[in-house]
């Protein structure tokens, strides 16, 4: 995807293009299957995660119930499985706590590294 401000691919944590992190549930702050940023989102939707239960009952936890699903906001629900744009300090929260996710690193988007170094986002990578 191309910001609409400049000619320039939209880059990842790791210098690249964006990627998508998933379509089914439909993520992103736009809800366009990637963590595409702007000045709406507030949250900073950045880090697509591989959902875990433990994440879902910490999220909970601290205010933030994933699990429910949410028709007003076009949020389907999480369950462990499930990939989502996640909120950057949240994951950063759950990685304070021990409990962070991991991560696609192709489908996170660079501004991420303004909260959180790559090294650290590196230690949650996926494998398959």
């Amino acid at each position: 995807m191309i910001n609409s401000s400049q000619t320039e691919p939209v880059l990842n944590v790791l210098g690249t293009p964006l990627q998508p992190c998933c379509f089914a549930p439909l993520t992103g702050f736009y809800r366009d299957g990637s963590c595409h940023t702007g000045p709406e989102d507030t949250g900073r939707h950045l880090v697509c995660v591989l959902i875990t239960t433990e994440f879902l009952t910490f999220s909970k936890e601290v205010g933030n119930d994933l699990s429910t699903p949410r028709t007003e906001y076009e949020f389907v629900g999480l369950k462990d499985g499930d990939w989502w744009c996640l909120c950057v300090l949240r994951w950063k929260e759950a990685y304070l706590h021990g409990v962070a996710p991991q991560v696609k690193l192709e489908s996170i988007h660079s501004d991420a590294l303004r909260y959180v170094p790559l090294e650290e986002f590196k230690q949650y990578a996926f494998k398959e």
